[in-house]
């Protein structure tokens, strides 16, 4: 297959599922992608649900969607198109946004890491029968995983997958290429929705793009986009907040419900990215309502929006999470996190710790730039984005850096998902907006200040994108950023002047050249690590020889690559790719797979049900007196006698 012919295959596909979202968000009058995307994962959501009761494959997901798809039309028919204004200057984004999916298909790394986990899902959804939620874990004997019980953006690939005929391995190395100008589109939707301004818009866009695709090289981010992850933060948490904001500027039914639709399925998808869209949120409507006493209403309301369906989804949830042994960690499990993300936390005691300051700034010249000019938002006071920036830093810095606070959400949500709440603060807000206003202080003289600063700032602090923090910038950027916000609430207070603000377009481009520039310099494909394949023969072996929802032993990495490259259960996978519940018993899990490529006991892999045996003679040279079904020089396929 050429590139050309998938590239269209998965942009029709991801087009048909996306759809009936359209057509309903339409219907309701809401002319948005923000709408479209958070109506279509909706009906996405509901049609998984009736599949899971009924215990049956996907075709009823798809049959439910073209009804979903006809009943819109048929509301259309009955009621006209509303008539509805579209975002200026949309088209533009969407297609520098396709500009970037084309250069991302170029750097597209193999499936490795979490991605595997979710191929695993996905494939499992595409070609099982008799799906449930508890069918699609890596464990026939496995629990749900708290933040993925219910497989909603699964279930999304899985379709395009059907749709495109498209293996879903193709699915998640290249759909990024076709979700990236999705990105870009609700970047400058939000945008948008927040200031009025196309310039300020095509800011907004243009460094968050910046900062997540081509500051950190290599596509950044952005390559896993068709990850939940990635894309519930590229392409939701925005979308979500987009239709907030237009709900609270122009207050409608139809933009409340698209709120909540757009809730529900950033809960779903990623559940504590919900709750951390929630802390700015909260900062902004309390600083508009101090500095304006405007927007109060409308704002509760669309607040509720987002919180009252995510909050009922994550009811359902909580016995799922309570399961879960990193939230509420006793000491063992915080000692092994204060491990794992040293460098990241400022640790006083086993119940005194919080982010440290220097994580803000990690991300490189744009997040640095808008912390420095945090400060400037109090000028504009009277401006929602203003209130935006300086209440939704001020909550998130809070959260983020008291100590009793970041110590109860991560209790809460676990310290792995708490320390991701740093990047809600609304960085390419603050970025946009403080150009604005040192565009009306300084005029022209800000063009060429604003190149020297990229420039500087891009030498000096191009980011630190490793796991282990080693070279960030200085945390006196952050604090001063800090104490600039608390200025700028008292300023937004006791000002009553017209905001200072004028288009800074030019400027904003001139400071995002140096990054993107280096950015491109580093525009090369991640070299898959070594022993991180499996052979094409084996791959095709246990397909072809392994009937679907067979339970395959083997080491805890093969295991963890078999499952995501064939429909299989496995018993065994890497700990930290696995949620730590009691059925799931990882760390037993793995203590027993140690253990047998110790001593080649086939007793324990009767205990998990084991069907075929798949043994890497890299990490186990011994021979067993089983039926071969396969052989190569690296892997070996056996057939397990039956148990009893």
């Amino acid at each position: 297959m050429t590139a050309l012919l998938l590239y269209v295959e998965l942009a029709v596909a991801t087009g048909v599922v996306l759809a009936p979202g359209w057509l309903l968000a339409r219907a309701l009058g809401v002319k948005s992608f923000s709408a479209s995307l958070g109506w279509s994962l909706a009906l996405v959501f509901g049609a998984l649900a009736v599949t899971f009761a009924l215990g049956s494959t996907l075709n009823p997901t798809l049959a439910l969607l073209g009804i979903a798809a006809v009943a819109a039309l048929a509301i259309r028919y009955a009621r006209g198109w509303p008539s509805t204004a579209s975002v200026p200057g949309r088209v533009r984004a969407f297609g520098w946004g396709a500009l970037v999916g084309i250069l991302l298909w170029w750097v597209a790394p193999t499936v490795q890491g979490d991605g595997l986990f979710h191929l695993a899902r996905a494939r499992k959804l595409l070609e099982l029968d008799e799906l449930s939620l508890d069918r699609v874990s890596e464990f026939a004997d496995g629990s749900l995983h708290p933040g993925y019980a219910f497989p909603l953006w699964h279930g999304f690939l899985a379709l395009i997958a059907r749709i495109s005929g498209t293996d879903p391995e193709q699915v998640v190395v290249h759909l990024p290429s076709i979700l990236a100008p999705l990105a870009v589109v609700v970047a400058y939707e939000v945008g948008w929705a927040l200031f009025r301004r196309t310039w300020a818009a095509g800011a907004v866009a243009g460094a968050q793009v910046a900062m997540i695709c081509f500051a950190p090289g290599q596509g950044g981010a952005y390559v896993f986009l068709a990850l939940p992850a990635t894309s519930s933060r590229q392409l939701l948490v925005p979308a979500a907040l987009a239709l907030a904001l237009e709900a609270v500027r122009s207050p409608s039914a139809g933009l409340f419900a698209s709120t909540a639709a757009a809730g529900l399925v950033l809960a779903v998808v990623h559940p504590t990215y919900a709750l951390f869209l929630w802390i700015p949120f909260l900062g902004f409507l309390a600083v508009r309502a101090l500095w304006a006493r405007a927007d109060v209403r409308a704002g509760l309301v669309a607040l509720g929006a987002l919180v009252v369906p995510a909050a009922l989804f994550m009811l359902w949830l909580l016995p799922v999470v309570r399961d879960t042994r990193s939230v509420s960690p006793d000491a063992d499990e915080l000692r092994r996190a204060f491990e794992q993300y040293r460098g990241q936390l400022d640790v006083r005691s086993d119940t005194v710790y919080s982010l440290a300051a220097e994580v803000f700034t990690r991300s490189g010249p744009v997040a640095i730039a808008a912390l420095l000019l945090i400060p400037l938002a109090g000028f504009a006071a009277r401006r929602r984005w203003s209130a935006y920036v300086v209440g939704g830093s001020l909550a998130v810095f809070a959260v983020m850096l008291i100590p009793f606070l970041f110590t109860a959400l991560a209790d809460l949500v676990s310290i792995s998902q708490a320390r991701r709440a740093a990047g809600f603060l609304p960085f390419a807000f603050a970025f946009a907006g403080g150009l604005g206003v040192l565009s009306k202080l300084l005029g022209r003289l800000l063009l060429p200040l604003a190149l020297v600063a990229g420039v500087a700032l891009q030498v000096a602090y191009p980011g630190d994108f490793e796991y282990v923090l080693e070279d960030t910038a200085p945390a006196w950027i952050v604090w001063f950023a800090v104490a600039g916000g608390v200025v700028a609430l008292v300023v937004g207070v006791v000002r009553r002047r017209p905001p200072l603000e004028a288009p800074a377009a030019l400027a904003a481009a001139l400071f995002l050249t140096p990054v993107v520039f280096v950015g491109l310099l580093h525009w090369d494909r991640a070299p898959t690590p070594p022993n991180a394949t499996l052979s094409p023969g084996l791959v095709d072996a246990v397909r072809t020889n392994v009937s679907t929802g067979s339970i395959v032993y083997s080491d805890q990495e093969t295991s963890y690559r078999l499952a995501a490259l064939a429909p299989v259960f496995i018993a065994v996978a890497p700990p930290g790719h696995v949620a730590d519940t009691e059925k799931n018993r990882p760390y037993e899990r793995a203590r027993d797979a140690r253990r047998f490529l110790r001593t080649g006991d086939l007793a324990i892999l009767e205990r998990y049900g084991a069907e075929y045996l798949v043994v890497d003679r890299r990490r186990l040279k011994r021979d067993f007196d089983l039926p071969v079904i396969y052989e190569d020089e690296r892997f070996v396929l056996y057939r397990l006698p039956p148990r009893g």
